[in-house]
């Protein structure tokens, strides 16, 4: 296991850092039971009485759920949380991706920061099922967070990322895989470049993906992260007066 040092030089030069077995398979599996339960409560029906098409994704589940609250403040995200980002952390939002036979497509590549702006923010990719490039783990570029990258790309897809590159415009040799165990996380800047495989395996590859920010920055007033709060250090930013996305 890599020490603290390694983590802080890691994620300053790579923009990432991969730490296998941050929570057991019991606990992810406890995980996937909160979200079910989560999701059969939120589930609606159109004006026909039909359910609409699962897009996988579900944002807000810690505004929903004591058990996430819970686990976006544990001391183990946060042991490493604060020797890439600092003492002063804030949880800020989070969402469940969920692939499976019914939902399996990958994600383009691009980068996080163009959906909030305002100040860098880091997310913890954490696995609550094996990911492989079978079922859709990450890939990622590492040092592509030294820099804003150009997102020019269409949602011709519909999988409602809007913001995205062309392909053309992704270096994929300079890529690697990240394939995770269950109970592992990925720790990423949120001008990393990263995208994901779609799933062709037909087994779940679930995922929570919680984002936090250094709370001794300034930043915009986000009128969408209910649920943010202190998790760890004090807070001395602040929140300038225009809204964010």
């Amino acid at each position: 296991m890599l020490v603290a040092a390694d983590y802080k030089t890691m994620f300053a030069r790579d923009g990432y850092v991969l730490v296998e077995d941050l929570f057991t398979r019991e606990e992810m599996a406890a995980a996937k039971q909160e979200i079910r339960r989560i999701l059969d409560s939120k589930r609606t029906k159109d004006k026909d009485g039909n359910v609409p098409k699962d897009n996988g994704v579900f944002v807000g589940i810690t505004l929903n759920s004591d058990f996430f609250k819970k686990l976006n403040a544990d001391p183990r995200v946060l042991d490493v949380l604060e020797q890439c980002v600092g003492p002063n952390l804030e949880f800020w939002s989070d969402k469940v991706v969920y692939k499976s036979a019914g939902v399996d497509f990958g994600s383009p590549w691009h980068q996080d920061w163009p959906y909030w702006k305002g100040t860098s923010k880091f997310s913890v990719w954490i696995a609550l099922d094996d990911a492989s490039p079978e079922n859709g783990c990450l890939k990622l570029i590492p040092g592509s967070h030294m820099k804003h990258a150009s997102h020019g790309g269409q949602d011709s897809d519909g999988i409602g990322f809007n913001n995205r590159l062309r392909p053309e415009d992704v270096d994929e040799s300079k890529a690697i895989v990240a394939p995770v165990r269950a109970g592992g996380a990925i720790f990423f800047h949120d001008l990393t470049l990263h995208a994901s495989f779609p799933n062709k395996s037909g087994r779940d590859r679930w995922a929570l993906i919680s984002t936090y920010r250094d709370a001794s920055k300034d930043d915009l007033a986000y009128d969408f992260a209910k649920a943010r709060f202190m998790v760890r250090g004090t807070k001395t930013g602040v929140d300038r007066g225009e809204s964010g996305r």
